[in-house]
Parts: C-alpha cells; sequence; structure tokens
C-alpha cells in the first residue's frame, strides 16, 4: 500500500500506510543545513523516547515501531478524533470520555503532554492519547497544571455547549496523590493567561 498523506504540520508530514503512521520531520529553509539536521535528529530522537516512556506507564498510548533519523514509525490507532466526533455524542458518553482522558492523564503525569487538547485524543475501544512532539518529562506542579489548561481551553473552544461539566468530568478521572495540588495551580495559570490579554 503506498503511504497516504494523512495530515502535514510546520514540523512534519504525517503518512499512513498498513496500519503504521510515519510521522516525518521536514526540513527547514531557513536553518543552516547541518543545524536543521541535528534539530530534526534530536526532536525525533526526544519524541520516540517520551513515547516509549509514556506507553511504560501504562496509559494508552500508540507502540513506536522503529525510529530513524527523521523519522518515527508508529502504530496506527484506528477510531474518532475527538475534537471531531465529541459534540455529536450524548452527554452521558461525553461525560465518561473526559473522565477517560483524565485517568489517562493521571497516569502519565510526569510525562507533560505539551498539547494536551482533543484534537490529541483518540476513541476506539478506549481513549488513547497521541502526538507527544511537544512532550517532556517534568515533575513540576506547574508544568502538569499548563497540560490541565490546555485541555480545559480546547473544550470551551471546541466544545463550548457544556465545557464546565466536561472539564469537571476530566478532573474526577484525573485523581492521584497531587492532583488536588495541580488543580489549585491551574487557577493561578489561567489568572496569568488572563492578565496577558
Amino acid at each position: 500500500m503506498k503511504p497516504k498523506l494523512i495530515e502535514q504540520g510546520a514540523e512534519a508530514k504525517i503518512f499512513l500506510s498498513d496500519k503504521i503512521i510515519n510521522k516525518e520531520r521536514i526540513p527547514k529553509s531557513y536553518r543552516h543545513p547541518q543545524l536543521d539536521k541535528q534539530i530534526r535528529t534530536r526532536r525525533t530522537k526526544s519524541e520516540s523516547k517520551i513515547l516509549t516512556k509514556a506507553l511504560e506507564t501504562g496509559a494508552n498510548i500508540p507502540k513506536v515501531i522503529s525510529t530513524n533519523k527523521f523519522n518515527i514509525e508508529i502504530e496506527y490507532i484506528n477510531g474518532d478524533r475527538l475534537s471531531e466526533t465529541l459534540n455529536d455524542y450524548d452527554e452521558k458518553k461525553q461525560f465518561k470520555i473526559l473522565k477517560q482522558i483524565g485517568k489517562q492523564t493521571a497516569i502519565l503525569h510526569n510525562i507533560i503532554h505539551g498539547d494536551l487538547t482533543t484534537s490529541n485524543t483518540i476513541l476506539s475501544n478506549k481513549v488513547y492519547i497521541i502526538d507527544f512532539g511537544l512532550g517532556f518529562i517534568s515533575t513540576k506542579i506547574e508544568d502538569k497544571a499548563v497540560d490541565l489548561h490546555l485541555i480545559k481551553q480546547a473544550l470551551e473552544a471546541k466544545h463550548f455547549q457544556n465545557h464546565e461539566d466536561l472539564f469537571k468530568q476530566f478532573c474526577k478521572g484525573y485523581k492521584w496523590t497531587d492532583s488536588d495540588k495541580i488543580i489549585e495551580r491551574l487557577e493561578t495559570v489561567e489568572k496569568r493567561g488572563r492578565y496577558k490579554h
């Protein structure tokens, strides 16, 4: 099967072939060629490492199949991208899904996703979190609160009909040792965001 381009972002092209996702980091013409190669190699290696560590936590993450210089081959998760489908489900199902996203985020949470939105969550037989291109490892409460801020903003923007109730369900699923401190810190993060505008 010929690889099919299914997505193109600023950093990478995403191809699908035989139930495998190939994420190919694209060159940037504004960077010196040697520097560009180093940056793309480093980011590819870093993402592969983060994905592998995320999988070790027991969270629902696609498996890494192989990595080379600028490419990562990842297991394809066949399902609904929640940014596109969440609003179509009945309220009970929406609440159940957000609780699951909260639970998965809690399992992960010494690994910061960096772009935790419904665009990066897929509903298959269970909820998967995908695309760790901006991911990093951190034990800081602040970093975890920023992840929560991102999912909250995504709900407000794309699922505004009942975004407050949806976020409450996320918080119900997001239960672990430090979760209360992180939800508390979220208020500080939000205030800071408001003062910037």
